[in-house]
């Protein structure tokens, strides 16, 4: 027999910040650990959205060289991620001090491969394909490791369905600012203003983090083998049927947004034909109104419980998004409008599926072990839906006919089909799998609740 017992190296003990009752946290411990979300976000918008449209613009790479390079980073970062959730479930069984001091070095690696990335050191084609995927390997597995490390730890704080909601969703709303102030940003200063707004908003959360609450102390008996670690703990996961049930909804939802994200900057610049001061203006408005939204999805959750919030969230963003098929040049008013209706549907994207996740955790015993190993392969989904949408969508918007900067109808309407309708398809799939899969019949609902935890925390 074998115990999991986290330490505590902090004066104040492991429930500061927390409650008498460990289910809920303060603003103050909220914020200090939500902090770090805020650089987070900041990096995944020029790594995801701004950098294929920097690199086909200012350095005239081509989309399908573009897309099989972000394919070939992505899938690596994909794969490594559950095994940086084992090393994250490691370094928590030895002290919450080695955590934090492993997330100390991914920052510093992490804003150096931002840098190296806008701001090449090589010129030629097939230098600055190799130098641009040795950058984005080792930007991403920083970024992986640190990332993985900080959603464990929130998973790690416990406590109930709407406690555990309370959680993301703080960290959730720092993400989002700091994605409106990536969004701006390199609009209004340049790129070396962002990356160096970007180096200081991670040191300032990193120590954020280390001064907010640490997860309690567990004493988990538990039987040698599998539970212990090792390979079979990486794959302890995918042995838990509500585990693969929330992370097929997770996976067709995160495509669905994943596509848009990749195309959305080519849809302004050339379906729109907007003018470059008006991109932050369409990103910020689309991220404000979701933190926005977030408490008043929190509400909704209070009432309706976890999964049926999230399957309002999608259907609201489906029956808006839509309509993003008929806009044309000049609309670009109408566009500002569905961007910001479709960040109020984004809230639920946000802050719910990664408590559905905790809830699951929590549901499987497994709370205070294998927090790494259940959020490795979560962002292990992250990344594959990511690396499809730009190793698929952009090779195969090049054979139909769209290429940067295009005027033709037909290209044009490629474009229109890929950034538009395509995620809604996608989304309605998730939609049908999240109400089949994870949503039981109200007449049942009762009777399950007497064998399973509140519904929404384990599918």
């Amino acid at each position: 027999m074998t115990s999991s017992v986290p330490s505590v190296d902090r004066p104040g003990g492991p429930s500061a910040g927390l409650s008498s009752t460990g289910d809920a946290l303060s603003r103050r411990g909220l914020f200090a650990y939500g902090l770090l979300g805020l650089p987070l976000a900041f990096v995944a918008l020029p790594l995801y959205v701004l950098l294929p449209n920097h690199y086909a613009r200012e350095f005239g790479m081509p989309l399908a060289t573009l897309g099989a390079l972000l394919l070939a980073a992505r899938l690596f970062d994909a794969v490594t991620d559950p095994l940086l959730g084992r090393l994250a479930d490691h370094l928590f069984g030895r002290s919450a001090r080695s955590v934090l001091a492993v997330g100390a070095g991914s920052a510093v690696v992490l804003a150096l491969g931002l840098a190296a990335l806008f701001f090449p050191a090589v010129r030629g084609e097939n230098a600055l394909v190799a130098w641009a995927l040795v950058a984005l390997l080792i930007t991403y597995t920083a970024y992986s490791q640190l990332g993985i490390a900080h959603q464990s730890w929130g998973a790690r704080l416990g406590g109930g369905e709407l406690a555990r909601s309370r959680v993301v969703a703080w960290r959730e709303v720092a993400a989002l600012v700091g994605v409106v102030v990536a969004s701006v940003l390199p609009a209004l200063a340049g790129l070396a203003a962002m990356v160096g707004v970007f180096a200081l908003a991670l040191a300032l959360g990193w120590w954020a983090w280390t001064c907010g609450p640490r997860p309690a102390a567990q004493a988990v008996m538990e039987p040698t083998g599998a539970r212990s670690g090792g390979v079979a703990g990486l794959w302890r996961p995918w042995g838990k049927p509500g585990f693969r049930r929330l992370l097929a909804v997770f996976m067709l939802n995160g495509i669905a947004s994943a596509i848009p994200a990749t195309l959305v900057l080519f849809f302004i610049q050339d379906r729109l034909q907007a003018p470059p001061v008006q991109e932050p203006l369409f990103l910020t408005a689309y991220f404000v109104t979701a933190a926005l939204s977030i408490p008043l999805w929190l509400r909704a959750v209070a009432r309706w419980g976890l999964a049926r919030t999230w399957l309002a969230g999608m259907l609201l963003a489906i029956s808006v998004f839509v309509w993003t098929a008929t806009l044309g040049a000049g609309d670009a008013m109408a566009f500002l409008v569905v961007c910001a209706l479709s960040g109020a549907a984004l809230g639920t994207d946000l802050a719910l599926p990664g408590a559905l996740l905790a809830g699951v955790i929590a549901a499987e015993g497994d709370s205070g072990q294998h927090e790494g190993a259940y959020f490795g392969w979560w962002n292990f989904a992250t990344k594959l839906n990511l690396a499809l949408a730009a190793g698929l969508a952009l090779p195969l918007l090049g054979l139909l006919g769209y290429t940067p900067g295009t005027r033709s109808e037909a290209g044009l309407q490629t474009l229109s089909f890929a950034y538009a309708l395509l995620p809604c398809v996608l989304k309605l799939c998730a939609a049908a799998a999240l109400y089949f899969f994870l949503i039981p019949p109200r007449a049942t609902d009762a009777a399950r609740s007497s064998t399973r935890p509140t519904q929404g925390t384990h599918p």
